[in-house]
């Protein structure tokens, strides 16, 4: 069993992890985004859940509006963006399967997903 109380201080943070799965904090800034329009998770679907805030993910190439409460997959190979379109932070939390990221927030090399 493991546990973490979440902080969601700003950035990019590996919360806890399994084989299996991994939990992550993302932060971001007013006017901020993580990921570019060619970003894309080779191995890994992502969840996301906003706690806080307001945004727009690019998925693919469309548009999608964020706010507190929306839960979004961004399924493996999606090319995506998270933006911050508010005044206050963007709080989410970030669910990746298989793991995507080492404890640094560094994206991990396929093979070892």
């Amino acid at each position: 069993m493991k546990r973490k109380q979440l902080r969601f201080g700003k950035g990019f943070r590996v919360a806890i992890d399994s084989r299996r799965a991994q939990a992550a904090e993302m932060v971001i800034a007013p006017a901020d985004a993580e990921g570019d329009p060619q970003n894309r998770h080779r191995g890994a679907d992502q969840w996301l859940y906003v706690v806080s805030g307001t945004g727009s993910a690019l998925v693919n190439g469309k548009r999608y509006a964020l706010k507190q409460g929306t839960l979004m997959l961004i399924e493996r190979g999606d090319r995506h963006e998270v933006r911050n379109t508010g005044r206050a932070l963007l709080r989410t939390l970030n669910f990746y399967v298989p793991p995507a990221y080492d404890k640094d927030g560094d994206e991990l090399a396929p093979a070892k997903r």
